[in-house]
């Protein structure tokens, strides 16, 4: 993706089932939880670089002493600042502490058997430490506390804060993250009073009634009542003082959740790949998290996977197959691959076959995957070519036509190479915007000038602002004579509202060149009714909505968009002619078919707050506001 935007968050969790002194034996080091927990996070931190965190929960802790500890940090670093914390209070310990694991337990803050980690990449608010996950909700009660984190995005704030409002509470803020850790809260305090009464009424003291809470607290009946209502994608994992932990996934779906278990740990993480790497599983060991469903760990260490809110038609996001996630999973590989080898056709009828005048190549890394399918179809395309060509001579006698054809092959190159980001002290924006702009470089001496035709192979274009002032006037330096840019996403028309910062609908170039196009054809009053039709539906309840974006596209063909996004992005004075290729929603899931959460694509949205987050972003594009439409 050359034009960077901010999505996701990435969830590492890790529940030892053995005492500490079991991995120093086994691994050498009671530290074993912690350097795993790192290891997942590091493997993951493609989701998320605006901060980590890090929480602890400690199983049977002396009365009195501490059993929860966070550290988090909101630096560009923050697993290294994060670990290296860590590394500086296990190093401060005495040999006393480092060699009694009784001792050591007690002694060291991150000594504890539940660990959960978080990558955050921020999609709303500023990157201050208080925007950090994990967040904590402390209570002297053990089975009261809880530490919460998660990759989500919940649409319906605005309810969800009433709803506590008429419980009684007064949140603090009207965030997702702040209202789910009191919704859960709640429940978790009303769960706690309700055993207590039970255990109360059948005699027992307020001391083993604490014990007897911590055995029979029913994480189901707290997370069902918790759930209800919510609209959303979410992974999210939450720690309770005592020990009980939980993973649960939204009933769609949307946002993925793995998890892996032996006789050793339970572990869970946002990505497939990570498991399997920092654990050295092999892949059909790790389970995904059914949608609406929640993996359970006690605190004895027994898990069960349960069903919280029924599951709806499974809408998987797409754009972790395109581009979110980690490209070293089995399958996303394969599908990336797919991706770019169901384009090759649409590419080599728009160079015309002319193979022998045409450069390939790709931008950023993450195309890499793609661009090697699309390399693939080409050289499919071109074998049958060759076999044509060949039966219609004599190859004995005409040897040297023989060889001419077995030639044929694409032009495979490294032309765009990304440099280091660079600092400018220049402060003018047009001045910086041109530093900016030499954030890649080419490889010269490779397209001839004036005769060879550049294919560029991208995995989505989000705004086209890298495309007009960086990228294209870079490859036009080069003299190409055409430059074709190939997306293997299809055109990203709608907002997301489950994770992903892009709710602003006029960054969309796809958009944008609707737009353009109605207003070439005199048809702004289109906009206008349609404007007065999106003020009506924003005021009915979210799941009658009907997303009116949809409506800006009718009439417009999907080559007509390419076209214009292309003539929006051309940088002035480029001399090489320049077209865009799309992939198409059907071939995206040919590709990808058990992935389809393509709202990004068609405004089909898998839950009622989408419709009403497009409603939104409709409205702030027309009323010329730039905020966030959820």
């Amino acid at each position: 993706m050359s034009d960077p935007i901010k999505h996701e968050c990435g969830l590492a969790f890790i529940r030892l089932r053995k005492p500490l002194s079991y991995y120093r034996e086994k691994y050498g080091t009671p530290l074993y939880g912690l350097h795993k927990l790192q290891f997942l996070m590091t493997k993951q931190l493609n989701r998320g670089q605006d901060g980590a965190g890090l929480g602890v929960v400690k199983l049977d802790p002396e009365y009195g002493a501490r059993y929860l500890a966070r550290q988090r940090s909101a630096s560009k670093t923050a697993i290294s600042d994060i670990f290296e914390s860590v590394r500086e209070s296990y190093e401060s310990l005495s040999e006393e502490s480092t060699s009694d694991m009784d001792k050591f337990k007690k002694d060291f803050p991150y000594a504890g058997e539940l660990l959960l980690g978080h990558l955050r990449y921020g999609t709303y608010g500023g990157n201050s430490l208080e925007n950090i996950h994990p967040f904590l909700r402390q209570n002297n009660w053990m089975a009261r506390n809880l530490m919460l984190a998660g990759n989500y995005n919940v649409t319906n704030v605005d309810e969800l804060f009433e709803t506590l409002i008429e419980l009684g509470q007064q949140p603090k803020e009207k965030s997702d993250n702040v209202l789910m850790l009191e919704k859960i809260g709640h429940f978790i305090d009303e769960e706690n009073q309700r055993l207590f009464g039970v255990f109360k009424s059948q005699g027992f003291s307020n001391l083993e009634i604490t014990e007897k809470i911590k055995q029979e607290i029913n994480l189901v009946n707290v997370l069902k009542r918790s759930f209800k209502n919510v609209d959303g994608g979410y992974n999210m994992a939450g720690l309770l003082g005592h020990g009980d932990a939980f993973i649960i996934r939204d009933p769609n779906g949307i946002r993925p959740s793995f998890y892996y278990t032996n006789d050793e740990v339970v572990v869970a993480a946002s990505e497939r790949s990570a498991i399997q790497t920092a654990f050295n599983v092999p892949i059909d060991e790790i389970k995904e998290i059914s949608p609406g469903n929640a993996l359970l760990i006690r605190k004895d260490g027994r898990f069960e996977e349960a069903n919280i809110i029924p599951p709806e038609e499974k809408f998987s996001c797409s754009f972790e197959r395109i581009y979110f996630s980690r490209g070293n999973d089995k399958d996303i590989y394969q599908e990336r691959r797919s991706l770019g080898k169901l384009l090759s056709k649409k590419v080599v009828a728009t160079v015309a076959d002319d193979f022998e005048n045409t450069v390939f190549s790709y931008v950023p890394n993450t195309a890499a995957t793609a661009f090697y399918g699309m390399i693939d179809g080409v050289h499919d395309i071109i074998r049958e070519k060759q076999a044509a060509a060949i039966s219609k001579i004599n190859p004995a006698q005409d040897t040297e036509r023989l060889n001419e054809i077995l030639s044929w092959k694409p032009r495979r190159e490294k032309i765009l190479v990304k440099d280091v980001k660079m600092r400018t002290f220049i402060t003018n924006d047009n001045d910086r915007e041109g530093m900016v702009g030499h954030v890649y470089d080419v490889t010269y001496g490779v397209i001839r000038p004036g005769l060879d035709s550049l294919v560029i192979m991208d995995d989505s274009i989000v705004r086209g602002t890298t495309l007009r002032t960086s990228i294209l006037r870079i490859l036009d330096r080069l003299q190409p004579k055409k430059i074709i840019l190939v997306s293997s996403s299809p055109q990203i028309r709608y907002p997301d509202c489950y994770g992903i910062d892009m709710s602003r609908l006029g960054d969309f170039a796809a958009f944008q060149a609707a737009v353009s196009i109605i207003k070439e054809e005199n048809r702004e009053r289109h906009l206008r009714d349609l404007y007065q039709q999106a003020l009506e539906e924003i005021q009915k309840p979210s799941d009658e909505q009907v997303n009116m974006i949809q409506k800006v596209y009718e009439g417009i063909g999907y080559e007509a968009v390419s076209k214009r996004v292309a003539e929006m992005v051309t940088p002035t004075g480029m001399s090489a002619e320049f077209e865009i290729i799309y992939q198409t929603v059907e071939d995206l899931h040919v590709a990808s078919p058990d992935f389809r959460g393509d709202w990004y694509f068609t405004g089909n949205y898998p839950t009622p707050g989408g419709n009403k987050v497009a409603n939104r972003a409709f409205l702030n594009f027309m009323e010329g506001r730039k905020e966030r439409a959820y």
